[in-house]
């Protein structure tokens, strides 16, 4: 087959790929060295941009305004840029070359600067390289959560209830998950001033993807103790559950709620009413909380006075070094390590432009403990805060957040007495009835991943963020299993192999 031919059916395999309004194009990077895969990529097309993901993967969602003569771009620290027609893209893998460090490339046309002097020109260069004041942002935001439980040692100490034994409290421990598996990805509209945290959202579409079977199951044990109580406790008697010197009531009044007559039509329109008015707040909690993490994701930001990882702002608290140079694309990079001299929480590395001074990316970790808090046999231990975020040009000549990424671990230990007490309030005299009496010893531990990938960003005037009435009407549908289809026609960031093989051990769609 010669050249000619080749190209033909090249071309006429790429032109396959624009049948229809939502095609895409599939890929994975790897190092042409190592063949190892590549994260964190810059893939541009028109002006528009995705990030691989840790295995190196992206998908690029192509509509009828692409040309198979436009250029995909492909961009990382450390690589050699690789720009060419998208009719050229014809297998799912493509290679990066390491790019070799040639000192006098960087030094040419810039002063040996110490780090800390490279430090000053960041901070002195901030507001000409980055947009501040109020954006508007078309991103995608993916949150992971594992949580387990460690430990759940208890000893009874008294109980008067007898069906409240140890049978029946292993039982239920018995119906509690040792670990449970938590993703939820949204696709929004973020509209706000980053450094003030004024956010407000604007939700697309989202997706929540769990095992049912894997969650603390409520109604389960609801459904134990309903049996207990209602065999064992009068109905104007409560319940008050204690641990040390903290209480809650709980009335068996609440318990033992009638269902609704079928016929009193009045009464079944409320109950609808607040079926109605639960599912709105419900919605908003959504939103609201989305736009929270968000907003405390984009304020942590180094470019900020108040962020965590301050060393743009506080370079005198850290030991800087200037470990290393290298590229994205022509553009040089100072690469400096930072360590706390003292009592800041953070080490890392930052990536800094040669030619503006702008910051293009960070890699931090924690160095000791975010908060490590023991209290009355409560305990709470932020171990682990680590991750790296991205900055990149935009189409107006402005640098902004293109990746961040964070995972957040903790552990929790509860080491209480524990009492469940029963009390009646028509009881003359002793209104103590009966009690349960526990020592209970657990642990707990969670991991918590936080990817922001932004696909757009324009500056908007603050009328246009106080004009704006936030309209949320999106709640995640829920997916027991992962489903390839639920993004289509949507660009979003590749999901990685645990994500796509994720399946529920009892799958219900609801």
């Amino acid at each position: 087959m010669n050249s000619r031919t080749l190209l033909i059916a090249a071309l006429t395999a790429v032109l396959l790929l624009f049948e229809g309004q939502a095609q895409k194009l599939s890929a994975k990077i790897l190092d042409s060295v190592t063949q190892q895969p590549i994260p964190y990529v810059t893939v541009r097309l028109n002006n528009k941009g995705v990030i691989t993901n840790e295995e190196g993967k992206f998908t690029f969602l192509l509509d009828a305004t692409i040309a198979t003569t436009d250029s995909l771009h492909l961009s990382s620290i450390g690589y050699r840029s690789l720009g060419k027609p998208i009719a050229e893209f014809t297998q799912p893998i493509i290679y990066l070359s390491p790019k070799a460090i040639e000192l006098k490339e960087v030094i040419v046309s810039n002063k040996n600067y110490t780090p800390a002097e490279i430090l000053e020109r960041v901070q002195d260069s901030l507001e000409k390289n980055y947009r501040y004041g109020f954006t508007k942002k078309r991103l995608f935001l993916r949150e992971t959560y594992h949580s387990s439980i460690d430990q759940t040692d208890y000893r009874i100490k008294e109980s008067t209830i007898a069906a409240l034994n140890k049978t029946f409290l292993d039982s239920l421990i018995r119906t509690i998950p040792k670990q449970d598996t938590y993703y939820t990805e949204v696709l929004a509209d973020l509209l706000g001033n980053d450094d003030k945290g004024e956010q407000k959202i604007e939700l697309i579409k989202a997706a929540e993807l769990y095992d049912k079977s894997k969650r603390l199951d409520y109604e389960n044990i609801e459904e134990k103790l309903n049996e207990i109580i209602k065999k064992n406790v009068k109905t104007d008697s409560y319940f008050k559950v204690k641990s040390g010197l903290f209480g809650a009531k709980v009335e068996t009044d609440a318990i033992f709620d009638e269902a609704v007559d079928s016929t009193d039509v009045a009464t079944l329109n409320a109950e609808l009413e607040k079926k109605k008015e639960a599912k709105e707040q419900e919605r908003k909690n959504f939103a609201f909380f989305k736009g929270r993490t968000l907003g405390k994701l984009y304020t942590s930001l180094p470019i900020f006075k108040n962020s965590p990882y301050n060393v743009l702002w506080k370079p005198n608290r850290y030991q800087l070094s200037l470990e290393d140079f290298s590229f994205i694309g022509d553009k040089a990079l100072y690469v400096i390590r930072f360590t706390p001299k003292r009592s800041e929480t953070y080490k890392g590395t930052l990536y800094i432009n040669a030619d503006d001074f702008a910051l293009v990316k960070m890699d931090f970790e924690n160095v000791e403990a975010l908060r490590d808090f023991k209290l009355l046999g409560v305990s709470l231990n932020e171990y682990m805060a680590k991750g790296s975020m991205l900055f990149d040009k935009n189409k107006d000549g402005h640098y902004g957040l293109k990746y961040f990424e964070v995972t957040k671990g903790n552990l929790v230990g509860f080491k209480r007495p524990v009492k469940i007490i029963e009390k009646n309030k028509n009881v003359k005299g002793r209104r103590k009835q009966n009690e349960l009496h526990l020592k209970v010893d657990a642990k707990f531990s969670a991991k918590s991943k936080y990817e922001i990938i932004v696909f757009e960003e324009s500056a908007i005037e603050e009328s246009q963020f106080e004009a704006l009435t936030e309209s949320n009407t999106v709640l995640p549908q829920y997916m027991p299993n992962y489903d390839p289809e639920f993004w289509k026609g949507y660009t979003i960031m590749e999901p990685n192999t645990a994500i796509k093989k994720f399946t529920s051990e009892v799958s219900s769609a609801e």
